[in-house]
């Protein structure tokens, strides 16, 4: 009973959708799920961990032309597949987006950015601090009740569903799989220890002894991912520099999304503003962004402490890499103060001066702290050329074994990566993979 094709490994949004995937447009027959929490998507693609944002490369500055062009076809197969279900205010949420430049050199950069980015985002729209009052007036109004005095300018749209309950997506696509196949099984509470070569296929073993097998593995299980990766003898050239993020909220004032410009030299997100889609009447700020020795923000340090992390996180690549970004003065005042961001009493009072950035007006009193918000995301390092690597990471052994790092924008191209992995599961396994109905259903114009 325990004997499939495919098993997944990691609940969150990735893991979920490819399970949806390989269900609704492959033939392959049995399919398992493995999540060690007892609820699915409790880790980087719950409600409280991420920025619930499908972020498609309209208004994250740290993104090039390039780059947008590729996200933005992952981003619309989220959106595609969320309005084609039906699941408009239960799932994805419609508000408007924009990226804000405050002073002359900021404004001068969004100005530029958004002459290139209007012809890769049609209908995408360049405001003026005019403009921007009108739409988002806590933006402009300053401390003193009038406006505020910097030149600010934004780029972005009226309206977008652009916001994501990545957690809730993530059931949503369990429930559609079991429904179309209900053979295709769910483990939860399942934390793996290892996987086994076995036969002509693998055990995936847990720490409490239980044993499950495949044909084919695939681990999306975010930070834990590089860990399971060399416990098998893979991915041993690679190191891992967790970096948590954290969260404030502020009262509704904000209708919708706003991010400032990002540092190009900061691998980290910006701080930016959200409306909470799961919290009503709040607005969400930041995150802040610490490195880390732990894989998940709900962990203590000695509850997740073990040779895997050591041999990750302190070896002597990774800290010389470390050492090598604490060199720039930039980047090391960044890290500096958000350490400071984390210090009681201090800590509230040094974020606001970020946050007013995005709303001058914004008092002490107005923000709170959110407990348990925020969640630690892989940032992947090249042992062998000593430098950190941005953005997403595979590891593709060819024997069956494929091992996902994904931080963001992972949950905006679950469905991309998902087309991407079962491509290579299917070859791998001499089964069929309707990638035209795929495509047709949930990105149209790339059959053009």
């Amino acid at each position: 009973m325990n004997e499939f094709d495919v098993v997944i490994i990691g609940g969150g949004v990735s893991g979920c959708c490819t399970f949806y995937t390989l269900t609704e447009y492959s033939d392959i027959k049995k399919i398992a799920i493995i999540e060690k929490e007892t609820k699915l998507a409790q880790i980087s693609s719950s409600h409280k961990a991420n920025s619930q944002t499908i972020h498609d490369g309209s208004i994250e500055t740290n993104y090039s032309a390039e780059k947008a062009r590729k996200v933005k076809l992952s981003a619309q197969k989220v959106r595609n597949f969320c309005l084609k279900e039906n699941l408009q205010n239960k799932v994805i949420y419609n508000m408007q987006k924009m990226a804000i430049g405050v002073g002359d050199h900021e404004c001068e950069v969004m100005t530029k950015r958004h002459e290139e980015f209007q012809h890769i985002f049609p209908g995408l729209k360049f405001y003026t601090k005019e403009d921007i009052k009108a739409m988002e007036p806590k933006v402009i109004e300053g401390k003193n009740g009038g406006d505020r005095p910097e030149n600010v300018v934004g780029s972005g749209f009226d309206s977008d569903w652009c916001a994501v309950n990545y957690e809730a997506l993530s059931e949503y696509f369990i429930q559609k799989a079991k429904e179309k196949n209900p053979q295709n099984e769910v483990f939860l509470g399942f934390r793996v220890n290892r996987i086994e070569a076995k036969n002509t296929g693998y055990a995936i073993i847990g720490a409490d002894g239980r044993e499950v097998y495949a044909k084919f593995v695939l681990v999306d299980a975010g930070s834990y991912s590089l860990p399971l990766a060399q416990r098998a003898g893979y991915g041993l050239d690679l190191g891992c520099l967790p970096v948590g993020g954290e969260f404030y909220f502020a009262p509704n004032l904000l209708k919708g999304k706003v991010y400032g410009v990002q540092n190009p030299k900061l691998p980290f997100a910006a701080l930016h503003g959200d409306p909470d889609v799961f919290v009503e009447g709040k607005t969400r700020l930041g995150p802040t962004a610490l490195a880390t020795l732990r894989l998940e923000n709900s962990k203590h340090f000695f509850d997740v402490l073990s040779p895997d992390l050591l041999k990750l996180d302190l070896h002597l690549d990774v800290i010389k890499v470390t050492y090598d970004l604490l060199s720039d003065s930039e980047i090391r005042n960044y890290i500096l103060r958000n350490i400071f961001f984390h210090l009681p009493f201090f800590g509230k009072r040094l974020f606001i001066k970020d946050a007013q950035k995005i709303i001058p007006s914004l008092k002490l009193e107005d923000i709170t702290f959110a407990k348990g918000y925020g969640e630690v995301r892989p940032q992947v390092v090249d042992r062998t050329a000593k430098k950190l690597e941005l953005g997403e990471k595979k590891i593709r052994t060819g024997k069956g074994m494929t091992f996902n790092m994904t931080p963001s924008p992972g949950a905006t191209s679950c469905l991309q990566n998902a087309m991407i992995d079962s491509e290579e599961i299917v070859a791998f396994l001499h089964a069929n993979f309707d990638k035209e109905r795929f495509l047709k259903e949930l990105s149209p114009e790339e059959l053009q």
